[in-house]
C-alpha cells in the first residue's frame, strides 16, 4: 500500500528534522541535564502524545481535503521547502549555540514534566509543518486508502523522532561533556545537517513532476 521510496523519503526528512535542534530537543536535553534521565523520559512521553495528536488530526482531515482540493499541493510543497530551507539556514548560520549547553531549568513533578512535553510538542512548528506539508507529499491517492497511508507514513516519523530523542535523553550528559571538550564536532554536526536539509529544500522546490497525491 505504501511504497518503499515513500517510507524512505519520510525517514530521511524526519531524521534530518529531528537532528536539527528545535523546541522539543532543547526542552528534553534541558530536563535531562538538570533533573536526570527519568525526567527526560517522562517529558518525552508528553512529546510522544503530541506527535499522536498531530498524526490523527491531520490525517483525518487530509484524507478528505487532499482528494477534494488537489490545487493545494503546490502551496504545500513550497511551504515545506521554505521551512526546510529555514532550518538549513539556522544550522549553518554563524554564532549558533549548542542545544547541549546547560540551562537553568527548575525541577518539576512528573505530571508537569509530561504536560510541558506535550505542550512543547503541540506548539512546535517543525511538527506542524512535518504533518501538514511534508508527509502528505508522499501519499498516493491513486493507490487508495489515503488515511491508512498517512497513518503509516506518520508512524515512521513518530518512530524516528522518539528513537532519536530517547537516545539523546539517555546520552545528554555525556554528549554535553564531549561537545564542551570538542567544539569542532558540534560544527561538523551543524554543517552536515544544514547541508542535508538545504539539499532537500532545493530538491522539493524545483521538482516539477505531477504530485502523486493530486494526479486525478
Amino acid at each position: 500500500m505504501v511504497e518503499g521510496s515513500a517510507l524512505a523519503g519520510v525517514f530521511v526528512i524526519a531524521l534530518g528534522m529531528v537532528l536539527t535542534p528545535g523546541p522539543n530537543m532543547i526542552y528534553l536535553v534541558s530536563r535531562s541535564l538538570t533533573q536526570g534521565r527519568r525526567a527526560g523520559i517522562v517529558s518525552l512521553g508528553g512529546v510522544a502524545v503530541g506527535f499522536l495528536v498531530y498524526l490523527l488530526a491531520t490525517n483525518l482531515g487530509l484524507s478528505v481535503l487532499f482528494t477534494a482540493v488537489p490545487q493545494l499541493y503546490l502551496a504545500v510543497k513550497l511551504a515545506g521547502a521554505a521551512y526546510l530551507g529555514w532550518l538549513a539556514w539556522c544550522a549553518l548560520r554563524p554564532g549558533g549555540v549548542s542545544v547541549f549547553t546547560p540551562r537553568d531549568v527548575p525541577p518539576d513533578p512528573p505530571r508537569r514534566l509530561f504536560a510541558m512535553g506535550l505542550m512543547t510538542s503541540l506548539l512546535n512548528p517543525k511538527i506542524a509543518i512535518m504533518y501538514l506539508s511534508l508527509i502528505p507529499q508522499f501519499v498516493d491517492v491513486e493507490e487508495g486508502h489515503v488515511l491508512a497511508q498517512g497513518l503509516v507514513l506518520g508512524s515512521v516519523q513518530v518512530a524516528v523522532s522518539l528513537g532519536v530523542n530517547a537516545a539523546i535523553v539517555a546520552a545528554a550528559g555525556g554528549v554535553a561533556v564531549f561537545l564542551a571538550r570538542h567544539p569542532a564536532w558540534l560544527r561538523t554536526q551543524r554543517y552536515a545537517m544544514g547541508a542535508v536539509l538545504g539539499g532537500l529544500a532545493v530538491t522539493m522546490a524545483v521538482d516539477t513532476t505531477a504530485p502523486r497525491a493530486a494526479a486525478r
